[in-house]
Parts: C-alpha cells; sequence; structure tokens
C-alpha cells in the first residue's frame, strides 16, 4: 500500500453544518487525494456529524477512516485515535468547523520538503469575526525555531507536522483537558523540530467562530484549567530551554498570553475560596519563574498584572482586567506620559500613592509604538529628497522634532540631518484609538546633497540605511523606513549616477528582503551601473557598409545620458568613442563608422565617463547574425571580422590583394 503523503486528522463533535464545507475543503486540496488519508473520528456526536463522516466515506471510497467512539469530553483523544491510525509522512490537524485554502497542503509540504523541517505553519484566517494569530505570519520563512521568530505565539496544533518526530519523542495529547490540551504537545514538537517553516503568502487555513458559540475554546469557563495547563507550560519550558534570554522569550508567551486569559476567567469567578486558591497559584508560579530579565521584556500591562498578582492585590487585579478589556473593545489605549529621557503608559494605579507602585513597572521607553509612510523619495541631482510622516502613538506631538538618519550598515557610522514639518491635519482621525489622538505635524520633508552630506565631502561607499528619529523631549524613538509606504512610491531599484562637482558616482535607491525597507546604496556596493546599459541590437547599415548601427537602453532613473557612448579599445591601446544619440525616455542608438579604424582588433562597449576615473564599461556582447563586411578606403579593400562568440571583438585589416587573387585562382582552377 502506497503511503500518503500527508494524514489529515479531524476530531468531530456536533460540527454540523460546518464539517461540510471542511470535508470539501480538504478532498478539493491540488495536491491531489492520492497523496492524503483523511482520518476522522466522531466523537459521541448527536447531530448528524456521524452519518456525514460516512457519506463523504462512500463518495471516496479508499480516502477516508471514519471511527466513531463515546464522547470523551475534550480534542485530546480524538486526535490521538488519528495519531494512532495514521500512515503519512506527515500529519495536518483540522478541526470540524475550520477549513482550508485549496492550494494550503500543497505549499506547506513543498515548503517542508525544499527545507526538510520538521513543521510547517500556514497562514490562518478568522472568519465571523474570530481572531487567528498574525505575527508570525508577516513574511514567508523558509526555515526557523522558536528563538528567532514568533512561531511559539500561536500554540495549537493546527499544522502540517513530520510524523516522524511525533513518534521518536512519543507525543500524544494529554487527556482530561477541555482547552489549551494541545500547548503542551505543541510545544515539545517546536522545541524537538529539526526546523520550522512558514507560509505567509497564501491564506492556508480558515478558523471558524461558529453562529452558535460552539466552539470549545469559547465554552469552556473557568480559571482552574487554565492555570494548570499554565503550570505545565511553565515546566516544560523550564525544563526543556537553560535560563536566559531563549526561555524568558518564551515565558514572555506563556505570561502575556495564557496568565491573561486566566485571569479574565479568575475576575469571573463566583466562589471567592476558588478565587482565592486559583490567584495564589498564580503568586506561587511567579514567585519562582518571574527573573528581572523576564519582567524587563514583558509588555507593561503583562508587568503591572504581574506586580499586583506578586503584591497580593487580588481586587486591583480584577480591576485591571476590567479596564484592559474596556480597552480591547474600544481600541483606545490609555496615554502615554514623556518626562526627561523616559516615557509611561497611564495604567490604572500610575502614581497613585495609596497603591505605591513603582514608575518602572508603567515605563515604555523601549516599546513605544509608532505610525510611519513613505510618500516619496527620488534623487534630484545630486539631492535626495523624502517626504513622509511619523510619530509616536498616543503621546502629545508639540514638542516632536523628526530627523532623518543614514546609518551604514557594516560600520554603524551615522549622520543625521533637519526635516522640515509638513502639515497632516487628517492623522489621528481614523478608527486607530478611537481618533482620541491626532497628529498635525507628523509630517516632515528632507533634502539631503549626496555630494556635500558630510562636512562637505560627499557621503562614503556603503550601504546607508534609512531611518527616521522622533525626538519628545529626551526620549527618541528611531525608526526603520519605508516598508510602509504610498502605492505612487516606486518599488524597484532605482540606480542614478550623480556628479560632486569633480566626478560622476553611484546612488541607488533600494528596499530590503524581506523586511522591505528603504536602503542607500553608495558606490556601487550591490547595484551596478554597468547592469543598467542594454544593447539590443548591433547590425551593419544597409546603406553605409562600414558603418555599425547600435540601439538599446539605459535603465538608470537619472545620469547624464549625454555622456553615454560606444567605445571602441585596440588591442594597442587606443581608444575611440562615439556618442549615443537618445532616443524616447530610456533609449539610445550609436552610428559607429569603422571605415577609419586602424588595423587590428578592437573590444566593443558602452562606455560612461566620469571625470576622475574611468567611469563605467560595459562589454557588448556578440550578436547573432552579424557577419564580416568590406569597404574601400583610397581604392583599396578593407574588412571587418566580428568576433563569433563571448563579447564583441572587430577585426580590422586591409584586404592582402596578392594573397587574394592566388586564393582566388586557386579556386577557379579547382572548379
Amino acid at each position: 500500500m502506497t503511503t500518503p503523503d500527508i494524514s489529515v486528522i479531524i476530531g468531530a463533535y456536533n460540527a454540523m453544518p460546518y464539517l461540510t464545507k471542511t470535508l470539501t475543503s480538504v478532498v478539493e486540496q491540488t495536491i491531489g487525494r492520492d497523496r492524503l488519508e483523511i482520518i476522522t473520528v466522531n466523537d459521541g456526536s448527536t447531530d448528524g456529524t456521524g452519518d456525514e463522516l460516512e457519506r463523504f466515506a462512500a463518495q471516496y471510497p479508499g480516502l477516508f477512516q471514519v471511527f466513531h467512539q463515546e464522547n470523551s469530553g475534550g480534542p485530546s483523544a480524538p486526535r490521538n485515535k488519528g495519531l494512532d491510525n495514521a500512515r503519512g509522512k506527515f500529519v495536518f490537524f483540522l478541526d470540524a468547523d475550520d477549513y482550508l485554502g485549496a492550494e494550503a497542503l500543497e505549499r506547506m509540504l513543498a515548503m517542508a520538503e525544499k527545507n526538510n523541517t520538521d513543521v510547517v505553519l500556514g497562514k490562518m484566517v478568522g472568519v465571523n469575526g474570530r481572531g487567528a494569530p498574525a505575527s508570525m505570519f508577516r513574511r514567508n520563512q523558509p526555515r526557523t525555531d522558536v528563538f528567532n521568530s514568533r512561531v511559539y505565539w500561536a500554540l495549537n496544533p493546527l499544522k502540517l507536522i513530520r510524523r516522524e518526530l511525533i513518534e521518536k519523542h512519543e507525543l500524544r495529547f494529554p487527556l482530561g483537558y477541555k482547552t489549551c490540551e494541545d500547548q503542551l504537545f505543541t510545544g515539545m514538537l517546536y522545541l524537538k523540530a529539526d526546523g520550522i517553516s512558514v507560509v505567509a503568502d497564501y491564506d492556508c487555513l480558515f478558523i471558524v467562530k461558529r453562529d452558535d458559540g460552539g466552539n470549545i475554546t469559547t465554552t469552556t469557563r473557568g480559571a482552574d484549567t487554565r492555570i494548570r495547563v499554565l503550570e505545565l507550560m511553565v515546566d516544560m519550558v523550564e525544563k526543556q530551554v537553560p535560563a536566559g534570554p531563549d526561555r524568558d522569550g518564551l515565558m514572555n508567551r506563556h505570561l502575556s498570553i495564557d496568565m491573561f486569559h486566566a485571569l479574565i476567567h479568575l475576575a469571573r469567578e463566583s466562589d471567592p475560596e476558588l478565587q482565592k486558591k486559583n490567584y495564589q497559584q498564580l503568586a506561587a508560579l511567579l514567585e519562582r519563574s518571574y527573573p528581572d530579565s523576564l519582567k524587563a521584556q514583558v509588555n507593561a500591562v503583562t508587568r503591572l498584572r504581574c506586580e499586583l498578582i506578586q503584591r497580593g492585590m487580588l481586587q486591583e487585579t480584577i480591576e485591571l482586567e476590567k479596564v484592559d478589556r474596556e480597552h480591547r473593545s474600544t481600541g483606545v489605549q490609555p496615554d502615554v506620559l514623556v518626562e526627561g529621557d523616559r516615557a509611561y503608559t497611564r495604567l490604572p494605579f500610575f502614581r497613585d500613592a495609596d497603591r505605591g507602585i513603582p514608575d518602572e513597572i508603567y515605563d515604555v521607553t523601549t516599546a513605544l509604538q509608532d505610525r510611519h509612510q513613505l510618500d516619496s523619495v527620488t534623487v534630484d541631482g545630486s539631492v535626495l529628497k523624502i517626504t513622509g510622516h511619523a510619530y509616536v502613538r498616543r503621546v502629545s506631538q508639540d514638542a516632536a522634532a523628526t530627523e532623518l538618519v543614514l546609518r551604514e550598515r557594516g560600520s554603524k557610522v551615522e549622520h543625521r540631518f533637519p526635516t522640515t514639518v509638513l502639515a497632516t491635519p487628517e492623522l489621528g482621525a481614523g478608527k486607530e484609538d478611537g481618533g482620541k489622538y491626532r497628529y498635525p505635524a507628523a509630517g516632515f520633508s528632507a533634502e539631503i546633497d549626496l555630494a556635500n552630506a558630510v562636512d562637505g565631502s560627499r557621503l562614503p561607499k556603503g550601504l546607508w540605511d534609512v531611518l527616521v528619529a522622533v525626538r519628545i523631549e529626551d526620549v527618541v524613538k528611531e525608526i526603520r523606513f519605508g516598508h510602509r509606504r504610498l502605492p505612487s512610491v516606486q518599488s524597484a531599484p532605482q540606480t542614478y549616477v550623480v556628479t560632486d562637482g569633480e566626478e560622476n558616482f553611484a546612488a541607488a535607491l533600494y528596499y530590503t528582503n524581506p523586511y522591505s525597507n528603504l536602503t542607500l546604496d553608495i558606490g556601487e556596493k550591490m547595484h551596478k551601473v554597468a547592469d543598467k546599459l542594454h544593447v539590443d541590437s548591433v547590425r551593419w547599415s544597409s546603406s553605409i557598409p562600414s558603418q555599425l548601427e547600435v540601439s538599446g537602453s539605459w535603465k538608470l532613473a537619472a545620469g547624464p545620458v549625454s555622456a553615454l557612448s560606444v567605445r571602441l579599445q585596440s588591442d594597442g591601446g587606443k581608444a575611440v568613442t562615439l556618442p549615443v544619440t537618445p532616443q524616447g525616455d530610456q533609449g539610445f542608438t550609436a552610428n559607429v563608422p569603422v571605415q577609419g579604424l586602424a588595423s587590428g582588433t578592437w573590444a566593443v562597449s558602452m562606455w560612461l565617463p566620469s571625470q576622475r576615473d574611468e567611469g563605467w564599461s560595459k562589454p557588448v556582447a556578440v550578436q547573432p547574425g552579424l557577419k564580416s563586411t568590406r569597404w574601400y578606403r583610397r581604392g583599396l579593400p578593407w574588412y571587418v571580422v566580428p568576433a563569433k562568440r563571448g563579447n564583441l571583438v572587430l577585426r580590422v585589416g586591409r584586404v592582402a590583394l596578392v594573397k587574394a587573387g592566388v586564393k582566388r585562382l586557386r579556386a577557379l582552377r579547382s572548379a
């Protein structure tokens, strides 16, 4: 029996009518049914789910395995049943109310096979108001891990997983939990995986909020189970990952997400004794697993939660959750206060003398949120011109000052330039923060003469990353600039040839991969001027046999096209240059008379001169079909023979009449 590439495992409990779309999305995968097996487990449904599974199994013989069992009370047992019967090289867990994009499995499997990774996350999309993880899907990641990406913030098992990894470590879903049971399974997979991939450029998985509220995460109440799972996850992280930044990164996720969800349910707990017990459990957890290094890493609201729990301030914790829920529902976060070189968020109990919470708990100096946009960028002559806007959210911008920063990537040398304020009366008027904050002077323009940018001298060679620095009092927020830009901004690299008055030099604007931020390439570190010179055609003139006609294009954004020439260089060191004639926006032609060339070989190239050096030269390639030609000079025959391959070289000489005559006579005699 052929081993399928993927076993799709679907546990189902009272999943109608959503189940039909779920199953249809699997059987219609572009990867092909011959590469799949679908294992479905009816977990004691009472609504026709079992009948629908059997209907699909009958419609697609040999594709489905259908199991029926008594209700187990949670997703773990059905998923484990599927694993016990899976034969595929990979498994994919799919919930019975979710569905796949048509190419999802094909793309995810291709990513795993190309990069030899054990786990693949496919981009998730929320349906009907359901939230979906997003931070890990900003770009494709062929090969990463939990410490160098955001994948750990998606601990659901709805992923493509190499089955060998699961069996090697004898992993199964823990029983006895109605929610969060998948975290221990997925967390161990992540930590044991030999590489993790992310498919972010295709909507792979659609997770659905049911109209009947039947999603298990919404029907499972109480903090008790969530705290037990949180304790398990903390134990797992501490056992598997040594103390330090890597452990702190994973623990940040559990305190920011899982403790937050536990506190939501703890605040609703009607049994005061159970509420107190759960609260003490959280305090004990923080006592052993919340070092100062982690305190510095978590966000301000999580840091405040932890501070209140450690102080035993239950009612304040409940009040904080109420305020935080309001912030989340309205989309309006608290103001940010800037004092000197520090910034603080005005969360509850800030500078409340009765509570005595220190300012450092509210410190967001290194976590200020910004908004920015590039509106235009060009090089005019030798002047770099940039317009856009940048501001720090929820902070009064009255005293804000903006600088443009050019920072050389290798050396970290930087130069700062002033900007001119542009009015932006519309900024802040939208939905963000409920329109509470306005940023009417966040626009800016900057002009930097690249020929005189550094103490009267031109900007040195290098890759100069573009940043915007917004200063409010003594707090400076530096923003890597360019990845948010107007559609009218040209995204393809733009190469310019500019002059500093003494010589020409190259400057290119381009956007980095994968983050798409603006960088200025001075001196052709990555973008060569010669690569922008293209010859499309070389042929002999039909009216003047000794004249070569060259046509092509130059793909420079700007440059001295009037100085562009065709250059012929002899093996003896002589050079002949002939200017081109511009045609249209970026085309050119040139007529190259060869009748005056001395005998010898002449290499043909495109040449853009500079005042103090050789400038830029690009050899012209041999053109298919370009034959030899002859002409008369002072009554004597001359010839040109082009090279047959490689770069275009012309061999020029005078026909040897005696030798030619003997050769012709021999030809006549042999006829």
